[in-house]
């Protein structure tokens, strides 16, 4: 006899706020093993497709979002997983079961990994999914293309998954080695008499793990995540070395939210090794043509970049997942400066782990930061520009909220080139009635005009408010996405960055992203 436990932190993608929406989802019936309870780290791009697959079934469910309709899905194919047991070892069969002893034995042989293969082979999404079946066995299914993570440990005594190593590693107190990931395209099943399996429950497609999960959402404390991160810093170290001329005498860093600290590490690590480098090679010059002095080896040792904590934020609140409605008051509330830090003289360069709306950076963070008087600023993002909205479980989705995007129609209307803006309009409404398969990214034209120096310039400006009385320059500077991918080789999962979508339901997303943006409606793509 054992425990089965469930439970999810949603973080909501659309839909509401309240209780009711919360997971898990259950679907409830007077058999145990028809009993089902859902809960998962998911978006699906067709789930109102599904949704008229289940109609066709007969099936009324409440209700289209994706949870719903993983959980009808699910429960319809364990209903028919149900009779074809019942048929094979019923009335009339080989066996001749019936009662209890039939319900008994239907429960030990339901097969959730064939149940699993059914119910999800039109699912177009990125997705861990759990469930809880109320006979008491279990199951957890990660997507063909392994776009989002989970993790098993496993002992004697317990099996636990999670979408984050680091939860596990902590929560029982073993080595990450302990920890095992569970592959793309395949399901866990843990039957009630604890029989453990993992295999393929579908075809994999390539892998394309998300690689915002790791730069943003997931804990810190990991090791692959925090190497990961601080590779992310020290691959824009040398461009913000040019941005600010090598002035490092002039020069503070920090960084802001606490979530880029990590990437601020690896920075300043990279900056102090570049200079070290340099440094060295200038004073080994100046000794071989005999002109070195004391002051040369004092300035030549001393140089180092400096680094001060000057923002601060309060710990609890993180506005990239606050619902719309709250964003932009909150931003203006949680962030406080260490006045003193930075002089009239001094460029302040400040990281940030990702600019996505820029609704953070114009309403508090360059108004706070210019409290300080600096001559400059520079924000520095650990991650490329995101261009595309994302559809697999990250709350990206509408195109004309982000910065980058702005950035790139504006630089259009300074150039006079609004014309393709109708252009790409036209051809997204002329694939609309294309099979999903066949859409591409027209998107893309857009954004092909300008290098990531014209649209770091052009958000240096829409980031400026105006109400901001300081009259300091402003500057951007964006991670490249050869640095992302040379600071996580494995993860691939780049699409709200690059417009490569992994799925064809990604590219289905963008265009009608891009056909909302134009006749200004505000729901969401998918």
């Amino acid at each position: 006899l054992g425990e089965l436990m469930l439970g999810h932190l949603r973080y909501g993608t659309h839909g509401g706020r309240s209780t009711d929406v919360c997971h898990p989802y259950l679907r409830k019936n007077i058999v145990a093993s028809r009993n089902l309870a859902v809960a998962g780290n998911f978006n699906l791009t067709n789930s109102r497709d599904i949704f008229e697959e289940l109609l066709s079934y007969g099936l009324d469910p409440v209700g289209d979002s994706d949870t719903q309709v993983v959980l009808e899905k699910i429960g319809y194919y364990l209903d028919r997983e149900h009779e074809t047991l019942s048929a094979s070892m019923g009335e009339g069969s080989f066996q001749n079961l019936e009662g209890r002893e039939l319900a008994d034995e239907i429960s030990r042989e339901i097969d959730l990994i064939r149940v699993l293969r059914n119910a999800t082979e039109r699912f177009d999404g990125g997705f861990v999914f759990s469930g809880l079946v109320g006979n008491g066995d279990l199951f957890v299914c990660r997507d063909p293309a392994g776009i989002r993570p989970g993790f098993i440990y496993r002992d004697e005594a317990v099996v636990a998954v999670a979408s984050e190593r680091a939860a596990l590693v902590t929560a029982f107190n073993v080595p990450p080695e302990a920890i095992e990931e569970l592959p793309p395209a395949h399901a866990l099943q843990v039957k009630q008499d604890g029989r453990v399996r993992i295999e393929p429950y579908t075809t994999a497609i390539p892998q394309r793990q998300c690689t915002f999960e790791r730069i943003y959402f997931s804990r810190g404390n990991d090791r692959d995540i925090y190497l990961e991160r601080k590779r992310l810093g020290a691959n824009v170290a040398t461009r913000v070395l040019e941005k600010i001329d090598w002035d490092i005498g002039h020069t503070v860093f920090g960084f802001v939210p606490n979530t880029a600290e990590t990437a601020f590490m690896g920075l300043r690590e990279e900056i102090d090794a570049i200079l070290r480098r340099r440094n060295g090679e200038e004073l080994w010059t100046r000794i071989e043509e005999g002109t070195v002095t004391r002051d040369d080896v004092d300035r030549l040792i001393r140089t180092r970049a400096r680094t001060e904590k000057v923002a601060h934020k309060d710990q609890r609140l993180r506005t990239f997942i606050t619902h719309d409605g709250a964003r932009n008051d909150l931003v203006s509330h949680i962030y406080d400066v260490t006045r003193g830090t930075v002089t009239p003289q001094d460029t302040l360069v400040i990281l940030d782990d990702s600019i996505v709306r820029g609704t953070t950076l114009r309403e508090s963070i360059i108004t706070m930061l210019a409290r300080l008087d600096p001559r400059r600023i520079i924000v520095v993002s650990s991650a490329p520009p995101i261009m595309y909205p994302d559809c697999y479980g990250i709350d990206m989705s509408q195109l004309g909220r982000f910065i980058a995007f702005e950035a790139a129609v504006a630089l259009l209307h300074d150039r006079g080139d609004e014309s393709l803006l109708q252009e790409v309009e036209d051809a997204c409404r002329e694939q609309v009635e294309l099979p999903t398969e066949q859409m591409v990214n027209h998107v893309a034209r857009i954004y092909e005009r300008f290098t990531l120096e014209e649209i770091e310039g052009r958000i240096a400006t829409l980031i400026r408010s105006e109400r901001l009385e300081w009259d300091g320059e402003i500057s951007v500077v964006y991670q490249s996405i050869d640095g992302l991918r040379e600071a996580m080789p494995g993860h691939t999962g780049d699409w709200y960055f690059t417009g490569e979508y992994p799925t064809p339901g990604g590219f289905r997303v963008l265009n009608t992203a891009y056909l909302n943006w134009r006749r200004q409606d505000e729901r969401r793509a998918y």
